[in-house]
């Protein structure tokens, strides 16, 4: 039986758990001299992106890499795609060529879903639409745990873009079965109708989302993705619902400031807070390295 990494919405709390705790070791390899190792030899993996991206398409790459695979990457604007052709017969050429797993990331939810059944390669989902991001949500609470010691019992406030958001989707999927109390926040206008039945609470300001908060958490104003104007301005954003030095007095003492990125400085988060000693956004990169490293091993060993 084949295994993919679709979402995070499938996965259990022990399997999120396992991925955490192989990430953990993969990480030591990241940060150690020597970064060559045979987990993957003599596989092949190929990043299919059909959307703009550095941080994840590089961390997978060199996920790969690290791991002794082979790894080529596709990105629509120079493919056959440009020519007409079609995402299906796109994944099927490129199974075809043997590859052992397909990394995609697409503008349309589901698009990994519908490929998955129609090649032999194991899909991992980087970001599909509005739906999900399942290894971002898995970084950021490897993350959290290196930080915290552990995730239940912790309260998460996730503010900014969250009716745009794959990446909050898949961190409330992942931290509320990892026990976490997850709180959103933002502009009522950047709010999905009916979050709340996710498990989470909805506020239509930051401050109450992130009162006695362990964990901050900023989204980026996704404004390739909005049709029409949903706030005034980025300077307006900021003034009502960027986090800076003020709002974060509302967090816990000890709380960690994160951010999917990039972070457009001055308008999620202030300077100062990115800089912050309180902020492990660049932790979060060598933990995304790590995090992929471990799903990749994982699904070539026969899943989670």
């Amino acid at each position: 039986m084949k295994h993919d990494l679709l979402g995070l919405k499938e996965l259990s709390a022990d399997q999120i758990g396992h991925i955490l705790d192989t990430a953990a070791s993969m990480k030591e390899i990241v940060k150690s001299p020597n970064k060559k190792t045979p987990h993957l030899q003599g596989k092949t993996v190929v990043t299919l992106f059909y959307e703009n991206s550095t941080r994840t398409r590089l961390s997978f790459e060199l996920a790969a890499k690290y791991m002794s695979a082979n790894a080529a990457n596709i990105s629509s604007s120079g493919s056959s795609v440009a020519k007409g052709e079609t995402l299906i017969d796109t994944a099927e050429t490129i199974n075809a060529m043997g590859t052992d797993i397909l990394v995609m990331r697409h503008g349309m939810s589901g698009a990994p879903h519908l490929l998955s059944p129609l090649v032999s390669a194991a899909v991992v989902n980087a970001g599909d639409g509005m739906n999900e991001h399942p290894t971002q949500a898995l970084l950021d609470m490897l993350t959290i745990r290196e930080h915290k010691g552990r995730i239940e019992g912790l309260k998460v406030a996730i503010v900014g873009d969250v009716y745009h958001s794959r990446v909050v989707r898949s961190n409330i999927y992942g931290l509320t079965k990892m026990g976490a109390e997850v709180s959103v926040g933002g502009p009522a206008t950047l709010l999905p109708m009916g979050i709340e039945k996710l498990g989470v609470k909805a506020f239509d300001n930051v401050q109450e989302a992130i009162v006695d908060a362990d964990v901050v958490m900023g989204l980026r104003i996704q404004l390739e993705r909005q049709k029409k104007g949903l706030f005034p301005s980025t300077r307006e954003y900021f003034r009502f619902f960027g986090i800076d030095e003020q709002r974060l007095k509302l967090a816990k003492p000890d709380a960690i400031v994160m951010h999917p990125g990039p972070v457009n400085r001055g308008v999620e988060l202030s300077t100062s807070v990115i800089d912050g000693e309180r902020s492990v956004i660049t932790d979060q990169v060598t933990s995304g390295v790590a995090v992929r490293m471990a799903v990749m091993y994982l699904l070539s060993r026969g899943g989670f």
